[in-house]
């Protein structure tokens, strides 16, 4: 690589250093191993199903301890909605309303997603906004062609002329209509957050990681909002926001592996990926920290069965530390008898889901208590999973290590090799997706807050291609938050109901009933 002074300040500026630059462009050359997936996680095999009665009691023990401990909601929402517009902006470059008719483009083109769109238009939360936006710009609308109100209509929303939603941050978009106000995806996080990470004060805390440039937006929402969300929910917010840090990002290369320069001859660097949000999660310090997508929300009326299973999850992390806690104490106390040692290695094998070394009973005394104590002393994530019903994205896997022994994890379909037909097969085979439902405890035995950075597995990131004014541009990707950046954490998988999961991808999402407050006669 031939490093100039302009490639060395660009570097610095970002806090990174030419020998990390210079690793990182190893690593493209390397490739990334795939990982090997032994098997998918399931109800028979890694994921636990609780009964009735079993949910009741994992609710009363986290009503009856969370009054007593310090609870965040920590919410990634740096992302744009771009991608959520992908169809509409697709419509607006392709579609001549002076040549063809709406129904002939959407015909030709294959455009169900456009018909969608349109059938549901009227049910869209932004509907009117946009729609008096387009009134006072075109008095003659309501005479023009169907093709052309729609190409007008969208143009309005997405571009910067109208209202610029194209280049929002998800967070502040309209995603719900109630009978007098309209919701953003951030105004529901607080709502549902008062349902479970409230303390006997009635305070609760949120964390949102967002782009720098979204902050005072941000704020002035919560502003407006304040007020009304903390009287109906009887809640005191506190709001705290961090950025994705420059030093985590990566540089892009060329299919040769090539530094890729920009027109102006500097070197591109792109964001790390939702695993640079580690750093972010490391500087937070409470007992319990919930993380959810900021795009899965539902409207008010379902809200009570989501916290109800966010409950659940927490009630269970509690479980499992009292006795991963007890344990590790005990064993600083006196060393344990070989029924003892019997009974932790059970539990870590039936509960924590961690695999012996073959020659485990082989091993002496101390070097058995040192295993376990090891395998127990780090953070911990009960995780919900839905069933799988064709989401892309990753999923709940039975991976095998370089030592041989298989661990719990949650996997991304990018990490697995596409030409390996038994690896395929395997993640076909997959009943169960990762909607991104954690409740982490981030606290040992001792009560201070782990290192997180000490868990992260560096070899589980991953290369991308991306497109780049008709160039491909390889990217790198870290450790994903929920994959290999907590890779070495205690993972307990827990299925949860699909009501808990209600992503918005696309924009015809907010047409599904999860965020519809009165449905479709």
């Amino acid at each position: 690589m031939n490093i100039t002074d302009k490639d060395i300040k660009l570097i610095k500026s970002k806090g990174l250093t030419v020998e990390k630059v210079l690793s990182q462009i190893e690593i493209f050359k390397n490739e990334i191993p795939f990982v090997a997936l032994r098997s998918a996680a399931s109800l028979d095999n890694g994921i636990l199903k609780f009964s009735e009665h079993y949910q009741t009691e994992l609710t009363k023990l986290y009503e009856s301890r969370s009054v007593d401990l310090e609870t965040i909601k920590f919410v990634p929402a740096s992302g744009a909605a771009t991608r959520m517009f992908k169809e509409l902006f697709k419509f607006l470059e392709n579609y001549d309303y002076e040549k063809e008719s709406l129904n002939s483009y959407t015909n030709h083109e294959k455009a169900n997603a456009i018909r969608l769109f349109l059938i549901g238009l009227e049910k869209f939360p932004f509907y009117d906004t946009v729609k008096e936006k387009v009134k006072n710009s075109y008095p003659h609308f309501d005479s023009l062609s169907e093709g052309r109100q729609l190409y007008i209509f969208v143009e309005m929303m997405l571009k910067e002329k109208g209202l610029n939603f194209g280049v929002y941050p998800k967070g502040l978009l309209p995603f719900h209509k109630y009978s007098n106000s309209i919701a953003t995806s951030f105004e529901e996080h607080l709502y549902e957050a008062a349902g479970y990470n409230k303390n006997s004060k009635g305070d609760s805390k949120l964390h949102f990681t967002i782009s720098k440039e979204h902050l005072e937006a941000f704020k002035d929402e919560f502003e407006r909002k304040k007020k009304k969300v903390e009287e109906k929910t009887n809640t005191n917010f506190t709001i705290t926001y961090s950025f994705q840090k420059p030093e985590t990002d990566t540089i892009a290369v060329t299919e040769d592996n090539e530094p890729y320069r920009t027109e102006d001859g500097s070197l591109l660097f792109r964001p790390g990926g939702h695993g640079a949000l580690i750093e972010n999660l490391n500087e937070l310090d409470a007992d319990i920290i919930y993380i959810k997508n900021i795009d899965n929300v539902v409207v008010r009326k379902y809200q009570d069965e989501v916290s109800g299973y966010k409950k659940i999850l927490a009630g269970k992390l509690i479980e499992i530390q009292d006795e991963v806690f007890r344990i590790l104490n005990s064993i600083d106390k006196k060393a344990p008898s070989e029924a003892e040692l019997k009974d932790i290695k059970k539990f870590l094998e039936q509960q924590l889901n961690v695999q012996m070394p073959l020659d485990f009973d082989k091993f002496a005394e101390k070097y058995k208590i040192q295993f376990l104590k090891e395998s127990m002393n780090r953070p911990i994530r009960v995780c919900g999973m839905v069933i799988n019903e064709g989401e892309p994205g990753g999923g709940p896997f039975w991976v095998k290590r370089e030592n041989g022994r298989l661990i719990l994890q949650i996997i991304e379909t990018p990490q697995i090799n596409k030409n390996d037909r038994r690896q395929q097969d395997i993640l076909k085979s997959a009943t169960h997706f990762n909607p991104v439902d954690l409740v982490c405890g981030i606290r040992n035995y001792k009560g201070s807050k782990f290192n997180l950075q000490e868990f992260v597995d560096p070899d589980a990131g991953f290369i991308t291609k991306k497109s780049l004014n008709g160039n491909v541009v390889k990217a790198l990707e870290l450790p994903g938050l929920w994959n290999g950046a907590m890779s070495n954490w205690i993972s307990v998988f827990v299925e949860v109901p699909l009501t808990t999961f209600n992503p918005v991808k696309t924009v015809n999402d907010l047409l599904k009933s999860a965020h519809q407050v009165k449905l479709f006669s």
